[in-house]
């Protein structure tokens, strides 16, 4: 019983670590919308962050993955931690030179000002340095100085965002105060959110430098071909998910679609984001418990039932975002200028449905020990969604991202289920969960794009009811034991 209280225990505060930079976004978004000068500065900075991302995980390289399968596998520990240190102190080096020496072309390249270049090249070299140390902050089991570091990034990029952005305009414009003045510069409201950035990401490496000055500065050659050859994998599905996630603002500026609507396509996007905490904030429990339940005799059955209540929880909050997301978007995206944007809600809340759905699906090649098979559904899904953009944006501008995106969760979804019913089946109850999805989509769409449905919420209201009263109808016996029992 200890070591489940244990495993509950770390699994909460790592979901609480994981969870809140997300919930933040949310905070910073109509933030963004009230005080950036207008939607073409909420798009450059969307593009930028998209870049920030996708660097990201290139200058990570899967060397955290590799830290852990290799700490739990080799006996020497320190030269695990000290190798892959070492490889990404250097690696990051190699990219901060090079990088900040072409930083005008990299600028006259994406059409992004040279001293946002700056601000985003070193606030990727600073992440990069803080990996390792992480990384070894949770194989010692460490989750609650995890979490306070997480905690504290957050806190501090929410709080300086709050501050360039809301009051220090506003005071500069009152005082004559020579700091106040000196820090203060009119039109600089970009610069501002990643030097917020910077900062926050300055402090995390300078809490993790006890973990830096412990370690014993040996790089062995072998182990790191050994580590490189397993973390190119993970790159590359990293990579095809970072393409999957957030290179549909990149595309949309490479083809020359107006700043301002992608401005306005990233603030709504947000909105579909409440399905993106649900998920991840499910599959931070759900994903010990799929591997703590690998050799029990019913495994399959317990793990389609899981499915099951998943998809019915999921279209719940799919129905419910999406017959609110006029009343979401007062408070998310507080400005009239981006709502021309709204009609990508549903696609984008249904998108990450389905990419939850692909989660549960995916358990099979984790059980059975063939995860590349995740990284290669994973290019399919990088190729579909690079595919369908370079089709769609042309003729529809962001709605075909928004499209290319649902379309590429939901081929990942139904490849993944094909491949796992052949290799590891689940007796999956196909008609409650395709009737389920059926309804709610139906529902859901009825509610947003009919005019006259979206006008007043008692047809969606009454959706809601009609869905509820439909999945009692279907899951009567199982709603009526359990509450029996309490």
């Amino acid at each position: 019983m200890s070591l489940y209280k244990s495993l509950f225990k770390q699994t909460a505060i790592y979901g609480l670590a994981t969870v809140l930079p997300r919930i933040i976004s949310f905070i910073l978004n109509p933030l963004f919308v009230i005080y950036l000068a207008d939607n073409s500065t909420m798009g450059e900075v969307s593009v930028i962050f998209s870049y920030l991302v996708f660097f990201n995980v290139v200058l990570a390289y899967g060397m955290e993955t590799a830290f852990f399968r290799f700490y739990n596998t080799e006996t020497n520990k320190n030269k695990v931690i000290s190798t892959s240190t070492i490889s990404l102190v250097w690696s990051t080096i190699a990219f901060l030179i090079l990088f900040l020496f072409f930083r005008n072309n990299l600028a006259d390249w994406s059409g992004i000002s040279v001293k946002y270049i700056v601000f985003t090249i070193w606030i990727l070299a600073l992440d990069a340095l803080a990996i390792i140390p992480f990384s070894k902050i949770r194989a010692e089991s460490r989750p609650l100085k995890y979490a306070i570091i997480k905690i504290v990034n957050v806190l501090i990029n929410l709080l300086l965002n709050v501050f360039f952005l809301a009051i220090l305009p506003s005071w500069a414009s009152e005082t004559d105060n020579i700091f106040v003045q000196t820090i203060y510069h009119q039109d600089f409201q970009i610069g501002y959110i990643f030097l917020a950035n910077l900062l926050a990401s300055f402090v995390t490496l300078l809490m993790v430098l006890p973990d830096y000055i412990k370690i014993k500065w040996q790089f062995d050659v072998v182990l790191w071909k050994k580590m490189m050859r397993y973390a190119f994998p993970i790159l590359i599905a990293g990579i095809a998910f970072a393409i999957n996630e957030h290179f549909d603002k990149i595309l949309l500026n490479w083809m020359n679609v107006d700043l301002a609507e992608i401005g306005a396509y990233a603030a709504c996007y947000k909105i579909g984001m409440f399905m993106v905490l649900f998920r991840t904030a499910y599959t931070l429990g759900i994903e010990p418990f799929f591997f703590s339940h690998a050799t029990n005799e019913n495994a399959p059955q317990t793990y389609a039932t899981i499915t099951k209540y998943f998809v019915i929880f999921g279209s719940f909050i799919s129905l419910g975002v999406i017959v609110f997301a006029d009343v979401l978007k007062l408070i998310l995206v507080p400005k009239e200028s981006y709502w021309s944007a709204m009609d990508v809600v549903p696609l984008i809340v249904l998108a990450n449905f389905f990419l939850g759905i692909y989660t549960n699906f995916s358990v099979w090649y984790k059980l059975i020990d063939k995860t590349k098979i995740g990284a290669y559904i994973s290019i399919v899904g990088a190729f579909v969604t690079l595919g369908l953009n370079l089709l769609f944006i042309p003729k529809f501008g962001y709605m075909g991202s928004a499209v290319a995106t649902i379309i590429a969760y939901g081929a990942m979804m139904i490849i993944s289920y094909q491949l796992g019913q052949k290799q590891y089946p689940i007796p999956y109850d196909k008609n409650k969960i395709f009737g389920y999805l059926i309804v709610s989509i139906s529902l859901s769409g009825l509610s947003f794009y009919v005019p006259i449905f979206r006008e007043t919420y008692i047809f969606g209201i009454a959706s809601i009811l009609f869905f509820a009263y439909f999945v009692y109808r279907n899951e009567k016996e199982t709603i009526l034991t359990i509450l029996k029992r309490k």
